[in-house]
């Protein structure tokens, strides 16, 4: 049996999208860095190309850690971070938990190019959730909770990330 994380197809290409434009927001933090490199950008594509149904999860899962190769290239921790956020939106497609880690990791990047940059991220991911990809993502089980999945004890249940996690499930819970 799958992990609960992993979520159905259907549910796994709406929140691709939504991880997709979370990813997107912060990659030109990436790309002032090193803008030769169209790792991160590409995963941004391939993420909304799945969520268009014009990939299929297989050829994915192959290659989602691409755009986590191109984070070894850059110095910076925000530009790492936005790299990190559009690997995790590609990882989507095999397992959806990924569109949590896409957020966080952009929230993250934010936080680190700007003061305060971070809770605004934050606000405009869950404002920019629509009424399908909320309960796609209340499927998902709460941080820590499920050992099978990016969700489980680990990188994306620690330190910022996870209270970025913590702060948008929170948000799953009070908005309709």
């Amino acid at each position: 049996m799958p992990s609960v994380q992993t979520l159905s197809e259907g549910d796994r290409r709406l929140v691709a999208a939504w991880a997709a434009d979370c990813a997107e927001r912060v990659l030109p933090l990436f790309e002032a860095e090193n803008s030769d490199d169209d790792r991160p950008r590409d995963a941004i594509a391939r993420a909304r190309a799945f969520s268009h149904g014009d990939l299929d999860a297989a050829g994915e899962i192959r290659r989602r850690f691409v755009a986590n190769r191109a984070a070894q290239e850059v110095r910076s921790p925000a530009a790492k971070a936005a790299a990190r956020a559009a690997g995790q939106a590609s990882g989507v497609a095999h397992m959806g938990a990924h569109a949590l880690g896409a957020a966080a990791y952009a929230a993250k990047a934010a936080a680190l190019s700007t003061p305060g940059g971070g809770a605004v991220e934050t606000a405009w991911q869950i404002e920019h959730m629509s009424g399908p990809v909320r309960e796609a993502l209340r499927n998902l089980p709460r941080l820590g909770e499920d050992r099978s999945g990016p969700l489980g004890p680990g990188l994306l249940a620690s330190g910022e990330l996870g209270r970025n996690i913590r702060a948008l499930q929170a948000a799953l819970t009070q908005h309709p």
